[in-house]
Parts: C-alpha cells; sequence; structure tokens
C-alpha cells in the first residue's frame, strides 16, 4: 500500500478528539462545608435585564442543586448554575445574602 504523500507527520494518538465543542470535565478541588466559603456578588445587565452573580461555591452538584432550589424558592425568582456560580433574575443581592447568612455561608468584605 502507497504511503499517504500530503502527511504532514501529525501524530494521531488515542487522546486527539475531533470535536471541538466538547468541554473537559470540571474537577471540584475541594468541598468546603458552608462556614468556610468566603462568598461575593456581582451585578451585570443581560439583554437589558439585571442578573445578580453570587460566587464561588465550593460544593458536589447535587448539594449546589439543592442550594439553588431552597434559594430559588425563597427568593420567588429563577435562577441557574454555571461553573462555581449561582445566577438569579433581577437584582436580588440583599435577599439573596440574608437568606446565605441565616444559611450560614460568609460573606468577603
Amino acid at each position: 500500500m502507497k504511503k499517504n504523500l500530503f502527511e504532514m507527520g501529525a501524530s494521531w494518538d488515542s487522546n486527539w478528539n475531533s470535536d471541538n465543542k466538547t468541554k473537559e470535565s470540571k474537577t471540584i478541588g475541594e468541598i468546603k462545608s458552608s462556614d468556610k466559603h468566603r462568598l461575593h456578588f456581582a451585578r451585570e445587565k443581560r439583554n437589558g435585564k439585571i442578573v445578580t452573580i453570587v460566587k464561588p461555591f465550593f460544593l458536589d452538584d447535587s448539594s449546589a442543586e439543592a442550594l439553588l432550589k431552597t434559594l430559588k424558592k425563597s427568593l420567588a425568582t429563577g435562577g441557574t448554575i454555571k461553573d462555581d456560580a449561582l445566577e438569579f433574575q433581577g437584582e436580588v443581592s440583599e435577599k439573596l445574602k440574608a437568606q446565605l447568612i441565616k444559611l450560614g455561608y460568609g460573606m468577603k468584605n
């Protein structure tokens, strides 16, 4: 069989992936208890609407989902988890801060 004349010497080992849309899995460094967290707040305007962001959370997926569900219910707003942050619809930082302190989370000064 003839060797491919157009081969550039590329190595096609087992780690190669042609799909550039796959994300590498996120590894959680350590899971901290609620009193060890030092959270800070941010506000962004997306498509003319305010989004309140609180991060970083060091929780496993199930704990983060449970916390998000509790906070969304108490704040009566929508929200989501993105990486190590929780994002909420609207300007809810004061209510959110009160709820997180009530749950035992620490805040960054």
